[in-house]
């Protein structure tokens, strides 16, 4: 299994990305999670895309839905965080509003609006590792797992990637034992995240395409597989921005019903 990820991860992601890796001193393990948690979630100080959300079951049944995303960071540290997500496809899920109010060493508070209900539903801290709208993906996968929720360590560098495990503080919370991180050394971008309970991988993330967007290293393209079941989604995003200029307010309960349109393409 290990030589096959190697062959995989050598043949194919390095294609991904422009920045080239140049030989280095190994950052400290602290240093890697940092740098790629802020790849992941906290470039620029806000952002919007549109994302396309393939979902295709193990029966080869595929579902599309289409939704724009908004993120506000509210601090310059990587702490305090805005998710907006509102779903304009499929017709039965126009209006759906899905709202994350991030902070870090604490639980984050999630909301979800049902247009056809009218009803805004929280969503528990123990609901985080749930299907996120009938996706492969998780609530969690959205809005980022925090750092300090794991402990983190380097089990091999390669030319390319900076291999991390990381094993829950806490086990009751989550439903796996463990997950490695290949992280590119260039950009600091996780390219494949494997998801392993006892001793099996049952679930894995891949960056399949990596864009330079306003100066910032973007994955556009990406995918969440089900080992067990067979199910994969795969996230497409486009009129991706940063620095849009994104008021606080936005991320609001009242914006759950009043939804602010001239920034939903």
């Amino acid at each position: 299994m290990r030589t096959l990820t190697r062959i995989i991860l050598a043949s194919v992601l390095p294609a991904l990305f422009i920045v080239s890796v140049q030989a280095q001193e190994t950052p400290s393990v602290d240093e890697i999670v940092k740098k790629t948690n802020h790849m992941s979630y906290y470039q620029g100080k806000d952002g919007r895309a549109r994302v396309k959300m393939t979902i295709t079951d193990g029966q080869g049944r595929a579902r599309v839905k289409e939704f724009t995303i908004l993120r506000l960071n509210r601090d310059e540290v990587d702490q305090e965080q805005a998710f907006y997500v509102y779903f304009h496809e499929p017709a039965d899920e126009r209006g759906v509003v899905f709202m994350v109010w991030k902070r870090v060493g604490k639980d984050d508070d999630r909301w979800l609006y049902l247009p056809a209900l009218d009803v805004t539903k929280r969503i528990a801290a123990s609901d985080k590792r749930t299907s996120f709208v009938g996706s492969n993906f998780f609530y969690e996968d959205v809005s980022g797992r925090g750092i300090d929720a794991d402990t983190h360590e380097l089990v091999e560098t390669t030319d390319t990637y900076y291999v991390l495990k990381n094993t829950p503080k806490d086990p009751s919370t989550v439903e796996f034992d463990s997950f490695t991180m290949w992280i590119h050394k260039g950009t600091f971008i996780p390219v494949k995240v494997a998801y392993e309970k006892g001793g099996e991988v049952y679930r894995e993330a891949t960056a399949l395409k990596v864009d330079d967007v306003q100066g910032y290293k973007t994955v556009t393209k990406s995918s969440m597989k089900d080992l067990r079941g067979g199910g994969e989604t795969v996230l497409e995003y486009s009129s991706v921005e940063y620095e849009v200029g994104l008021a606080d307010d936005i991320f609001t309960e009242r914006y759950l019903r009043n939804v602010p349109r001239e920034l939903l393409k």
